[in-house]
């Protein structure tokens, strides 16, 4: 590597190990998520995660915008929620004169991190509200569309679909995630810990060690690492692989899947393979990068048909055998 390109991924690294720590003085015991979290944000990406309230996830996003200084806005779906409670609506003023005017109210959308806490609990036409805005970085209100800053973040948390009052998200507004996240209880050791940070009469405070524009610098460095022709290749067939459809179909897919991924998974192993190989001090992208964040690229975007559902098959469990039988390039 040449001195410039050592001194950018040295940069990188800093500035992600630093954000990552900061985050970590708050949040205890979930330092994939974590990372998962800061490389979505870094691909210019969103987030789903999925866990039972009171397991911090709202902690994680609040600390992250603090950490980042970016502004930070939080969106409490409940299924009496309106998309204009979303986006923002026009509102009658009057001037000076008496005349009467529209102007334009944003609404939380317009924010660097969104965080969208329990999405599922919404009705489908605000979550679309939602999911429509993330896909086009703007809001359109009356004839008007108005651009959202950059960047534009959605953290969207989901309860598991069992629990009641929930409206499952389409696949189609699922496939606008970069990554679906699954959050844990955390260990017995871990709850010592943050018993012990929490319990206390001074809870642990965050620096701000980033800012607006080294974070869009950092998305920059993330796309400019190339990515060798075979190993795309590789990422291709694994997504390939998902559909139960001829020629890439696999045992496992042909017999429990009923839609496999868009060609968004195979972009989701691209960019986070290459955020992976920058935070190994590497310009290049190995299998073992599109490996290593298969899982959370592709398992909201495998859709189950009725025999997978009814043995209760795990979409990870079908990414391990696509995997596992996903032969490297030679």
């Amino acid at each position: 590597m040449s001195t410039a390109i050592d001194q950018q991924v040295e940069t990188f690294q800093e500035q992600f190990k630093r954000v990552r720590d900061e985050v970590g003085k708050v949040i205890v015991g979930y330092g994939e998520i974590i990372d998962g979290v800061i490389m979505s944000l870094l691909a210019s990406g969103h987030v789903l995660l999925e866990g039972v309230p009171g397991l911090g996830k709202t902690k994680l996003v609040s600390t992250l915008s603090d950490v980042m200084r970016l502004k930070f806005s939080r969106i409490q779906f409940t299924p009496d929620l309106m998309p204009a409670d979303i986006t923002g609506t026009n509102v009658v003023q009057e001037d000076a004169l008496g005349e009467k005017f529209l102007e334009f109210q944003p609404g939380p959308i317009f924010s660097n991190i969104l965080l969208a806490d329990e999405v599922n609990r919404a009705t489908p036409k605000t979550q679309s509200a939602l999911l429509e805005a993330m896909e086009e970085r703007s809001v359109t209100v009356g004839k008007r569309t108005h651009k959202l800053d950059s960047p534009f973040f959605v953290l969207a948390t989901q309860n598991p679909l069992e629990m009641e009052g929930t409206y499952p998200l389409p696949e189609a507004q699922l496939d606008r995630f970069f990554v679906k996240l699954k959050v844990d209880y955390p260990t017995i050791d871990s709850m010592h810990t943050i018993m012990n940070r929490t319990t206390k009469i001074k809870e642990p405070e965050v620096n701000r060690v980033l800012g607006q524009g080294e974070v869009l610098e950092m998305r920059k460095t993330v796309r400019a690492v190339p990515i060798a022709r075979p190993v795309q290749d590789y990422a291709i067939r694994i997504t390939l692989a998902t559909h139960p459809q001829p020629p890439y179909a696999q045992p496992l897919t042909m017999k429990y899947v009923r839609y496999g991924s868009s060609p968004r998974g195979a972009q989701a192993l691209v960019i986070g393979g290459k955020i992976r190989a920058l935070l190994n001090n590497r310009v290049h992208v190995s299998c073992e990068d599109i490996r290593a964040v298969a899982f959370g690229a592709l398992r909201h975007r495998i859709l189950l048909n009725f025999e997978g559902e009814a043995e209760r098959v795990d979409t990870d469990t079908v990414i391990k055998g696509i995997l596992e039988n996903t032969a490297e390039p030679s």
